[in-house]
């Protein structure tokens, strides 16, 4: 399918509202994207934008004690976004996932944010009740573009949202990414009217513009603006310690600087988390 979901047990849902007639500062244009993986799925994180909104990223040191995640949250709203990790606790607690303890289970649930609140109205973001019913969406089969937590998104000029692809490499495991893109940066190459690095993405058999909308791409104004960050969860059934999918995370950053120019600013939030499901034994590095 080319999707996060190819790797096996991983589960995406989407919940979101967009007005017909939502436009700056008026009707709601966001929603909330949640990745739930199998029991016993190793987490990390890395974040290298410099205005992150997140939440429980700590707990996902490898140096800490709680080695396995039950759900992320993508959302859009900015910090308000995050309180959509209230209905995915919920969700998992009725259904006994999460740390074991005396009185019952605490899910463990991180999660990121873009910033979209004015591309609707501002009190428009989403709730516990948006993460709740991502949850009850939750299947393999993941729709791509303006949903979930991409509804509010752009990039650079140009309209962001959710992107997903997988690969299975020759040893057998499996990795998946699944992306909210609202980036600072361009996702374009300005000379050629193409995605960065499409000499890599050539099954997508992408056609050059025609001269005239190059040129008025390049005429747009400058996008860096507070409306930032690229969220995404990357995913492997390999079997990960949480300090090689911590590495997972880090690697991922390189993807973003090749396809988004620039990466990683001040206006930034940039976050990946790293999930390893643990299905498939890989040899140690030499």
């Amino acid at each position: 399918m080319n999707c996060i979901t190819d790797v096996g047990g991983i589960r995406v849902g989407h919940r979101h509202r967009l007005d017909a007639d939502a436009s700056l500062g008026s009707g709601w244009a966001s929603g909330v994207t949640v990745v739930l993986p199998p029991p016993g799925t190793v987490g990390a994180v890395d974040c290298r934008g410099g205005a992150p909104g997140t939440r429980e990223t700590d707990l996902l040191d490898p140096v800490n004690s709680v080695r396995y995640v039950d759900a992320v949250l993508l959302a859009g709203g900015s910090a308000f976004g995050l309180a959509a990790a209230d209905g995915i606790m919920r969700w998992l607690e009725e259904r006994q996932c999460g740390v074991a303890m005396s009185g019952g289970v605490v899910p463990i649930v991180p999660g990121a944010v873009i910033f979209d609140l004015p591309v609707g109205g501002w009190d428009c973001r989403p709730t516990a009740e948006f993460g709740y019913a991502a949850c009850e969406a939750a299947g393999t089969d993941v729709a791509v573009g303006t949903v979930g937590a991409g509804v509010g998104a752009r990039a650079g000029v140009l309209k962001g949202g959710v992107g997903t692809a997988s690969v299975t490499l020759a040893s057998g495991v499996t990795v998946g990414a699944l992306v909210i893109v609202n980036a600072a940066g361009d996702a374009v190459d300005p000379n050629t009217g193409l995605p960065w690095m499409a000499e890599l993405i050539t099954e997508f058999e992408l056609t050059t513009p025609p001269p005239e909308q190059i040129a008025a791409l390049a005429q747009l104004p400058s996008p860096l603006s507070s409306l930032n960050t690229t969220i995404a969860v990357v995913a492997t059934d390999a079997a990960l310690s949480p300090a090689a999918c911590r590495r997972v995370a880090i690697a991922a950053h390189d993807g973003l600087a090749r396809t988004l120019r620039p990466a990683h600013t001040p206006l930034d939030g940039d976050t990946v988390f790293a999930l390893a499901t643990g299905a498939v034994e890989v040899p140690p590095a030499a």
